[in-house]
């Protein structure tokens, strides 16, 4: 049996992406090999449990959801998460993967919504961005930015330009919680006019940093 070592699965509305504010499954799978320096998730690097597929999608079922969102930690470092996806698109839920980029996304069931992180020089990872994941992407998928600052938009702007990111997906631009102020954000983004999503994480605004929510 395929076996996954799974952080908690719990029902909360969608934080983020397109989808945000839908009630939403998530199994957050533990384990990651990037240690970006905003990380909001770091209980997710060890522990979990072991559950097998059909344990994890008869809990998700539990929820009757329409959504179901993979996330970590880093989902793409355990390689049953790939089956996990195809099983969980098979039961007929609208299925969203929360990746962080450095993870190759070849394999990934078609009818699974990728949302990529590309990871900027603010966070300490930006040499892990797997950029060939680029031509994996579809119009339905998403690249996601958080910004820590304005050297970080700058830059985010240029990889904008350089790779023509918004003709092959939406692209959606968060500051950092604490970090960066969201108004400036926002402000910068409007000065220049970028084909970009704002996006603040719901889940923060309504239930700060608790887990499971």
């Amino acid at each position: 049996m395929s076996r996954l070592r799974v952080s908690e699965i719990f029902y909360s509305l969608q934080g983020e992406s397109r989808s945000m504010g839908f009630p939403t499954v998530f199994v957050r799978l533990t384990g990651c090999p990037l240690r970006c320096g905003y990380c909001d998730t770091t209980y997710a690097f060890k522990g979990g449990k072991w559950m097998e597929i059909p344990d994890i999608c008869q809990q998700v079922a539990a929820y009757q959801p329409r959504h179901v969102t993979v996330t970590g930690g880093e989902p793409l470092a355990q390689k049953e998460a790939l089956p996990l996806l195809a099983r969980l698109c098979d039961a007929g839920y609208e299925v969203s993967l929360e990746t962080g980029g450095s993870m190759d996304l070849r394999g990934v069931d078609s009818r699974v919504v990728k949302v990529m992180d590309i990871k900027t020089p603010g966070s300490g990872e930006a040499e892990k961005n797997r950029w060939e994941n680029l031509q994996q992407l579809s119009p339905r998928d998403q690249i996601k930015f958080v910004i820590c600052d304005r050297e970080d938009y700058d830059w985010a702007r240029a990889q904008l330009r350089e790779h023509e990111l918004p003709r092959r997906c939406e692209v959606l631009f968060s500051p950092v919680q604490g970090g960066l102020a969201p108004e400036a954000l926002a402000e910068w983004i409007l000065q220049d006019k970028l084909p970009v999503r704002f996006q603040l994480q719901l889940h923060k605004i309504l239930w700060g940093d608790e887990a499971g929510r």
